[in-house]
């Protein structure tokens, strides 16, 4: 079944909603209304308790190329360029990263600018053979945005980072998987299937994935003594769990533990 929204749609894969960018016609470009489309998604998919991963994609040949400068509120003749990232970007990105499910970006062509940056909310990130990443901003005479100054120092390393934002220049998916930038890289026919097979796995999940995607969120800002706090705040959530209870019974049975989610 599926469920439309402003330039994306939602699509029902048993315990996985595979929510997909749909623009085709600028390879996804992100306009203020595709953006206000993946929140009402992300809401649609909240509310749906049956759902228990999601898989973000693109239409077509690419996952996302960037913001749609055509759009309104988004040219260069906006006095404040980054308006939009505060209105409308900064809420979606939070959004994803708060998820209590876990999220599989299926990186399907061109993921450049604020495009690489959605892909790199993925808590796994799946790229076909054909992909590739490409921080866009200096070509136009502006900063990465949508979090790239945060994520990429510490998935590749300043220097990395750097080349990539001031160079500006492509980087295949096989190379990204060197760099350490992604999990996996698939062959293009074989993406989606890769995608919801994995995203399959994550919604078997115990209730803690929840926490374990939390914990990670948060440990780049901590010092240790903070993180191993954290851990045991989130342990004491984990253990008072329906799923904790059935691991432990799984485990001792010697059979696979069958998880809720609860």
């Amino acid at each position: 079944m599926r469920t439309n929204f402003e330039r994306v749609y939602v699509t029902a894969h048993d315990d996985v909603a595979v929510l997909t960018l749909n623009h085709p016609e600028v390879m996804n470009a992100a306009s203020l209304e595709l953006v206000d489309g993946m929140g009402k998604a992300l809401s649609h998919i909240e509310e749906n308790a049956a759902f228990r991963a999601i898989v973000i994609t693109g239409e077509g040949r690419g996952f996302c190329s960037g913001a749609n400068l055509s759009g309104p509120g988004m040219g260069s003749g906006s006095r404040d360029a980054g308006s939009v990232l505060e209105t409308h970007f900064h809420p979606l990105l939070r959004r994803l990263r708060d998820l209590n499910i876990p999220l599989v970006t299926a990186v399907n062509g061109a993921a450049a600018g604020v495009g690489m940056s959605l892909a790199l909310m993925g808590d796994i990130i799946l790229a076909a053979r054909s992909a590739y990443f490409l921080q866009a901003f200096a070509r136009i005479g502006l900063v990465p945005d949508g979090g790239s100054t945060w994520l990429l120092p510490r998935l590749i390393g300043l220097a990395r980072a750097r080349e990539l934002s001031m160079l500006a220049e492509k980087l295949p998916a096989e190379q990204a998987l060197q760099w350490g930038l992604i999990n996996r890289v698939c062959d293009d026919t074989n993406l989606m299937d890769d995608a919801l097979a994995m995203a399959h796995r994550l919604a078997q999940g115990p209730a803690s994935l929840a926490l374990i995607r939390r914990l990670y969120w948060q440990s780049p800002e901590n010092s240790y003594e903070a993180q191993i706090n954290e851990e045991r705040q989130a342990q004491r959530k984990a253990g008072r769990s329906r799923d904790f209870f059935e691991g432990v019974q799984a485990f001792l049975q010697k059979r696979p533990a069958k998880f809720t989610g609860q």
